[in-house]
């Protein structure tokens, strides 16, 4: 699988602080993460940030939601499969239609699924005591590319073969869905969906297995997501970390959009990224960090209002740069991979300011951003 770029890489501008994944997520806060009660009491009792939860609950509930829906249409296409025996060729010749409109659903559950994760991806990546379910979800790569960032799953399927690290489960459920990985698609059937007469991108055969182990995985870890979310408190530190964790990743975005079929066409050998163009991801995104910082407004503005009304600004900026570069390729622009770049280094450029302002405000309260 092509490597997602892990969330919580760090920008070396940044001037007050630096960051490393944890070794272990599901531990908890300790260690990395600064506990609330290091964070001066006058300070906290101005934070009010049960509206960051109150997002990530909701997230989460649209997220197993959508999952759900996807593993019952996963169950549907293997059941169909397993009728056959898991003849494809029969199948497809005798039930092409009921194959079609199981895909197409399965297809359109995951594209409510992908959006309602990168919702909330700036709270859970930043967050140690939530960041594994970042990699496993959406983030990780498999254990063949990047085995240090590999994300912590392995597959069994119903036949009982096991893919060990096969990566993040939207990158595998996404590229079974796509046939952008070859070894999880069904070779030799001309799957010609709608009946153009040419077999189009998306239309293709999962394997039935690999697909429903798939979606069954997602489900279930986006259900332990939600449990996890339920049992968290943020604190200040946890807030601020968010921010100087997840605002200056623009550049891995980018080039990750640089590489994509959005830009390289047919040429681009990524598995994932296919379906939603990544630039609709750091919208998104962006919108869950600009949520998490109007939460912190209030206590920047006890330090320095003035600087307190620029970070806005400039988030809202940087969100608007993304919506109007998203808007001309939805217009039907073919950006190069020159212009990638380039708008990357813009980007990255006005994420890595704005990080130094935060984590300045954070020094001048008194509040830890996690190392």
């Amino acid at each position: 699988m092509m490597s997602r770029f892990y969330p919580l890489l760090c920008t070396l501008a940044l001037l007050f602080t630096a960051c490393a994944r944890p070794a272990d997520p599901f531990a908890g806060a300790s260690g990395d993460t600064p506990s609330a009660d290091t964070v001066p009491a006058a300070v906290q009792q101005q934070a009010d940030l049960s509206p960051i939860k109150r997002y990530l609950l909701d997230q989460t509930g649209v997220l197993q939601e959508t999952t759900a829906a996807l593993n019952v249409e996963a169950g549907r296409y293997y059941a169909l499969a397993e009728r056959y025996e898991f003849d494809y060729a029969r199948l497809w010749q005798t039930e092409a239609a009921a194959v079609v409109k199981t895909l197409q659903a399965a297809q359109a559950a995951w594209m409510q699924a992908s959006p309602a994760y990168e919702k909330m991806e700036g709270i859970v990546a930043g967050t140690s005591a939530l960041a594994t379910y970042d990699l496993i979800l959406d983030a990780g790569a498999s254990g063949a590319e990047d085995p240090q960032n590999a994300a912590p799953v392995d597959l069994t399927l119903p036949d009982g073969r096991v893919l060990e690290r096969p990566g993040n489960l939207f990158g595998v459920t996404e590229s079974t869905l796509w046939g952008t990985e070859p070894d999880y698609t069904i070779a030799g059937v001309a799957a010609d969906w709608d009946g153009s007469g040419t077999v189009d991108f998306g239309e293709t055969l999962p394997d039935a297995n690999v697909l429903k182990a798939g979606a069954a995985a997602l489900d279930r870890y986006a259900g332990e997501l939600r449990a996890a979310a339920q049992a968290w408190t943020p604190t200040p530190s946890d807030a601020f970390t968010m921010l100087v964790v997840m605002v200056p990743t623009m550049s891995e975005y980018f080039a990750s959009w640089r590489d994509s079929r959005f830009i390289a066409g047919d040429r681009s050998t990524q598995r994932d990224f296919v379906a939603i163009s990544r630039l609709a991801d750091i919208l998104d995104i962006l919108g869950g960090l600009e949520l998490v910082y109007a939460q912190l407004r209030p206590l920047v503005e006890t330090v320095n209002p003035d600087q307190a009304d620029q970070i806005a600004a400039d988030l809202a900026h940087l969100q608007s740069f993304v919506a109007g570069v998203y808007a001309d390729e939805q217009a039907g622009r073919r950006f190069t991979p020159e212009d990638a770049d380039l708008l990357g280094a813009e980007a990255q450029n006005r994420a890595t300011a704005i990080t130094g302002e935060i984590s300045q405000i954070a020094a001048e309260l008194g509040i830890p951003v996690a190392e």
